[in-house]
């Protein structure tokens, strides 16, 4: 069976800091969309909360959900030959 993929300090400290940014720009949107309007305004922060949320999680899931691929050393043989 495959072994999980444990995560170094480093791509955690990178996640943490795509954590970090997301929230930052997400407040800094949200909180000024509609300054200034007097009736509705259309929130186009939304499509780029749920277009970032996406992309956050597959970051994660690469982070903490890989497992390593037994056949790459099968693969990498066949090519050599």
């Amino acid at each position: 069976m495959s072994q999980k993929i444990k995560p170094s300090g480093s791509r955690k400290r990178i996640f943490v800091i795509h954590v970090l940014v997301f929230v930052a720009a997400n407040l800094l949107m949200w909180l000024t969309y509609d300054k200034g309007a007097d009736s509705w305004v259309y929130p186009w922060p939304a499509w780029i909360t749920a277009a970032w949320s996406l992309s956050l999680l597959g970051h994660a899931c690469a982070l903490f959900a890989s497992y390593e691929d037994r056949g790459m050393d099968t693969y990498q043989q066949q090519l050599r030959q």
